[in-house]
């Protein structure tokens, strides 16, 4: 039985494989900067939150870029808003403002900054 593109079950099935995406892609964006805090000595206190944080945009771009690709330019809005009409089940963590490149710049500016401070409090 064909469901709609904009049906429930479809928005469940989106959220259900992000989620299964994002300690994948959390693992796969955050290497290169722990790569790099050990390859210039930098101490894991400030490896490990700047890698979180340096994978996060990324990790966002994809997810949104998935339910884009779902869901169609035109359409994704309303994944987004049923996403925060459901904050305690699928929409838990979920914030529009994950969608803003702003933001998601704004928490690769924080990486940075976060391993510069390492780097130079060796």
């Amino acid at each position: 039985m064909p469901h709609s593109e904009l049906s429930e079950y479809n928005f469940k099935r989106i959220s259900l494989i992000n989620w299964g995406l994002c300690f994948p892609l959390i693992l796969l964006f955050g290497w290169p900067f722990l790569f790099l805090c050990s390859y210039f000595k930098i101490e894991q206190v400030f490896a490990f939150p700047g890698a979180f944080l340096f994978s996060l945009p990324f990790l966002f771009t994809i997810l949104h870029g998935h339910v884009t690709m779902a869901l169609g330019a035109s359409h994704r809005h309303h994944y987004y808003e049923w996403l925060t009409e459901n904050p305690y089940s699928y929409g838990i963590l979920f914030h529009n403002l994950f969608t803003k490149t702003r933001f998601r710049l704004a928490l690769l500016a924080a990486s940075v900054i976060l391993f510069a401070w390492g780097y130079f409090s060796v």
